[in-house]
């Protein structure tokens, strides 16, 4: 009977990824603008505490599809608390949190001609 319980909650803590729902920036924003944004945010996510080696799985499940993403996540025991990945913890517990803007595009990103 322990072992059914122990199994429906590692399964629980498993969450399916999935994108995250639609958002919009504060203002218009091009693509080139986005990828700052993010090479910002990846660059400085270690000094918010955590293992480097967390946020650098977590940098690649960002930028993987879904089902890669999962993958990366279940091979690095990262704990996902929101299934869109915006919180997510390590085995040792520490919070690990992206912002939408690294997970997917908004709705109101300025094509580039």
């Amino acid at each position: 009977m322990g072992c059914a319980g122990s199994r429906a909650k590692k399964e629980e803590t498993a969450k399916k990824i999935r994108k995250p729902k639609p958002w919009k920036h504060t203002e218009p924003i091009t693509r080139e603008q986005l990828v700052r944004m993010r090479d910002e945010f990846w660059d400085t996510a270690p000094h918010y505490g955590g293992r480097k080696e967390i946020w650098d799985a977590l940098r690649v499940a960002a930028e993987a599809d879904l089902a890669l993403a999962q993958a990366i996540v279940d091979s690095a025991g990262i704990i996902v608390q929101n299934p869109d990945m915006t919180v997510c913890y390590d085995e040792r517990g520490a919070k690990y949190e992206l912002p939408k803007y690294v997970l997917s595009e908004p709705t109101n990103l300025i094509a580039e001609s």
